[in-house]
């Protein structure tokens, strides 16, 4: 009988060791998809904040000396750029355009996504 309960024992202590561990977070608990909203997307409210922390570094004022003249600072210059499909290509990494930002990482998804989502509903200036 003590056999049997050492045995027991130990599958259990087994079970619960092993039974709980995931080690991607990310994968378990994903917060990207709850926490992006794409439907309510602006150019004031959301695309502005984006291209001014990711882009206007140098496409901003100093677009002449650093940005190769690509001024993104206002919905008039960004908008040809929109329109042509070279800002998406561009932040998406995807070969079509010159990846952006230059020699950065790539923007988060959901700054992708609402951009995506801003373009798809046909880049208003709102």
């Amino acid at each position: 009988m003590k056999a049997i309960n050492t045995i027991l024992a130990i599958f259990i202590v087994s079970v619960t060791l092993t039974s709980c561990f995931y080690d991607k977070a990310d994968v378990v608990y994903p917060t990207t998809a709850l926490s992006c909203d794409t439907v309510n997307v602006t150019y004031t409210n959301q695309i502005v904040s984006i291209v001014n922390a990711q882009c206007n570094y140098c496409h901003g004022a100093a677009a002449n000396s650093i940005g190769g003249g690509i001024y993104l600072n206002t919905y008039a210059a960004l908008k040809p750029y929109v329109n042509n499909g070279s800002f998406l290509n561009s932040i998406l990494q995807n070969g079509k355009a010159s990846a952006m930002p230059k020699n950065g990482a790539k923007l988060d998804n959901c700054s992708i996504l609402k951009i995506q989502s801003w373009i798809n509903k046909g880049a208003l200036n709102n």
